[in-house]
């Protein structure tokens, strides 16, 4: 096979960058830590949970057993459930005082996904002006200590919103080969410290599953009103805030929070075409990522397998760069070393990356029929 050598000299260069903002993130990326006085103010937990008998119990027990925070409030809301939801959060509080557990039985207005109508009704539940609101998803697990140093971080950064970003488990093969995709697809891109410093829209990162907010921005720019139809409203609420004048963090949360999203091949397809058809702006903005991924992660392996001489060589580094990058990446999730499990993921970068381009594609495809549906309600 013929490679133009300035076309995988080129794609060797993007693999090369990736892993230098990698390695920039690694070294000077905010992390939460343990340890520090009692958080005095109020703090209100909510959880909005569909469908979630069987993740939600672990993290109640979770919140009740986090310190540090006197005046914690917890409201859980089964939207809509078709499962046991709600008797098994009930089970899980053992009527713990600090903890509210509602239902909602009736579908989205028009306008509005069932995340944002679900989070603006904990929204209204809470009813403070003041102190911390935080949202978290059902699967997300926290470690002793994880809520207190979150709202002690939002307050020494001076932020109104602190993303922590859990680390992200994979266990099925379809997980370990999509799912470090999402870390990677910031960390090797934008150098996060700077990031946080500016108030650009465009250089936000958020993870709707762990959102800490100083109440009163939330409630200043709308709350989850102002993003009531966006499938990706965590990064839509956070680019609000910016546009506000309003700053946003980002802090790598691992190994204090955890969160396995999907457990299967079927969950991961479903999960990721739900919203992927919103990203980069459109069709046009991810087919133009699309041939940037495709150019810098599939040339350097190629050029590295068929190529001779010269072109080998550089194949062959960019290749490796781009293996640098998911690990290093990857290390930044966990806030540790990685593992075998993960250097083998790495190495199949070029096959994640063929797996996220059939997975946009799949989710243009269904966006554009109408058939999207995530939990048994239309998306989009």
């Amino acid at each position: 096979m013929t490679l133009a050598p300035k076309a995988v000299t080129a794609a060797s260069a993007v693999a090369a960058f990736g892993a230098s903002v990698a390695l920039a993130n690694l070294l000077t990326l905010p992390r939460l830590r343990r340890g520090g006085p009692t958080v005095i103010e109020p703090v209100t937990v909510c959880v909005p949970a569909r469908d979630e008998a069987d993740r939600l119990p672990e993290l109640i027990a979770d919140l009740r057993a986090q310190p540090d925070l006197p005046r914690l409030r917890v409201l859980v809301l089964d939207d809509g459930s078709t499962d046991d939801t709600f008797e098994a959060a009930r089970a899980a509080i053992r009527g713990d005082h600090r903890f509210l557990l509602s239902r909602n039985d009736t579908e989205p207005a028009p306008g509005w996904t069932g995340k944002t109508a679900a989070c603006a009704r904990l929204a209204e539940l809470a009813d403070t002006a003041d102190g911390v609101l935080i949202f978290l998803d059902a699967d997300v697990r926290l470690a002793p200590g994880a809520l207190s140093a979150a709202v002690r971080e939002l307050r020494s950064a001076r932020t109104d919103l602190l993303c922590p970003w859990p680390r992200q488990l994979a266990v099925s093969p379809a997980e370990r080969l999509v799912q470090p995709l999402l870390c990677w697809s910031w960390a090797s891109t934008l150098p996060v410290a700077p990031a946080n410093r500016t108030r650009r829209p465009s250089m936000a990162v958020a993870c709707g599953q762990f959102l800490v907010f100083d109440a009163a921005a939330y409630r200043a720019v709308g709350g989850h009103a102002a993003v009531a139809d966006s499938v990706t409203e965590d990064l839509a609420i956070a680019r609000e805030l910016r546009r506000a004048g309003r700053p946003t963090a980002l802090v790598a949360a691992g190994p204090l929070a955890e969160t396995r999203m999907y457990r299967d091949a079927a969950e991961v397809s479903e999960g990721y075409t739900r919203w992927l058809w919103s990203a980069y702006g459109g069709p046009t903005g991810s087919l133009a990522v699309g041939s940037i991924a495709a150019l810098a992660f599939w040339v350097p392996p190629i050029a590295a397998v068929c190529g001779r001489g010269r072109v080998r060589r550089i194949g062959l580094l960019g290749y490796t760069a781009a293996v640098a990058a998911r690990l290093l990446a990857r290390s930044t999730e966990k806030g540790g070393p990685v593992d075998a499990t993960d250097a083998l993921a790495a190495l199949a970068h070029p096959f994640s990356v063929a797996a996220y381009l059939a997975l946009s594609a799949r989710s243009h495809r269904a966006h554009r029929t109408r058939a999207l549906r995530w939990k048994g309600r239309t998306v989009g």
